[in-house]
């Protein structure tokens, strides 16, 4: 008598996508919760790898809660070499919280530099998605702001019909470092194309 096969299942890739200064972080934490349990019970049986730049805000958020769970583990696009990157991290406690994710990495790829920190930071995006099964959006449901920000990302998942989980969230004031909040609709979900 054959053994039974044992069918191995894929994970599911989701692919980070979202604002870097963020208020209200507990609720969107919140949201994010709620959002990986979704994608858990949509995808029933496959571990999560969660695929992020572990930029500040969103990315790290949405990595630190997909940690959690069991199974779950980690690839990092870095738009550019780490070196150059860890400059935008702007005191020792945002590096060394990249520092502690970046142990736990499955797989960290560095992109090659751009002509710009904006193009760098466009293609990373872009790299983020192509992985993507479904995209995790920290978002306010605006335009971006910059080159490869979150909403040409999402939009560029629409036009691909991958699922999409967002998290309502705030973005900055244009042209500061100033955090706004969606008040009570800060943390809320909507669910696309599950």
């Amino acid at each position: 008598m054959k053994p039974a096969s044992i069918e191995k299942v894929s994970p599911v890739v989701v692919g980070v996508t979202g604002h870097r200064i963020l208020a209200d972080v507990e609720r969107i934490r919140s949201g994010v919760a709620l959002v990986l349990n979704h994608i858990e019970a949509s995808f029933h049986g496959r571990s999560l790898i969660v695929v992020s730049s572990l930029a500040e805000g969103a990315d790290r958020i949405v990595v630190e809660e997909a940690l959690k769970r069991s199974g779950a583990s980690l690839e990092v696009i870095l738009p550019m070499p780490r070196g150059e990157y860890e400059r935008d991290f702007p005191d020792k406690k945002s590096k060394n919280e990249f520092e502690e994710l970046m142990k736990r990495a499955a797989s960290v790829q560095e992109l090659p530099p751009q002509e710009d920190r904006g193009a760098s930071y466009g293609a990373a995006g872009l790299r983020v998605l192509d992985r993507s099964e479904v995209l995790l959006a920290v978002w306010d449901g605006k335009a971006e702001q910059g080159q490869g920000g979150t909403g040409e990302i999402v939009s560029l998942a629409r036009s691909r019909h991958l699922p999409i989980a967002r998290v309502h969230a705030g973005n900055r004031k244009p042209g500061t470092k100033e955090a706004t909040s969606l008040g009570q609709a800060q943390g809320g979900v909507t669910l696309e194309g599950f």
